[in-house]
């Protein structure tokens, strides 16, 4: 099997949000979730002070969808959103 790579977008409820505190406790349950502790992160301002997270990461394409991953990631207390932005297949 084929490894994908992902970015999610996670929006923080508000611009008091600590996003480095957010992007610690996502990053445990991303490795949790693929197994892989490799990922790249951005932080992109938004507006006003508003900072959203760009998490991409590599999972095994036998593993499947992010939906699972995505719906614990939203149950975090502080995220407002979550969204797959880019899926891209890596071969080789």
């Amino acid at each position: 099997m084929a490894s994908v790579i992902i970015t999610l977008k996670i929006m923080p409820e508000s611009p008091d949000t600590d996003v480095q505190e957010l992007e610690s406790i996502i990053k445990k349950k991303i490795g949790k979730h693929t197994g892989n502790k490799e990922f790249r992160i951005n932080i992109e301002e938004i507006a006003f002070g508003l900072k959203a997270l760009n998490i991409t990461f590599i999972m095994d394409e036998s593993k499947g969808s992010t939906e699972k991953l995505e719906r614990e990631i939203s149950d975090i207390e502080g995220v407002n959103s979550v969204n797959v932005v880019d899926v891209r297949r890596a071969f080789g």
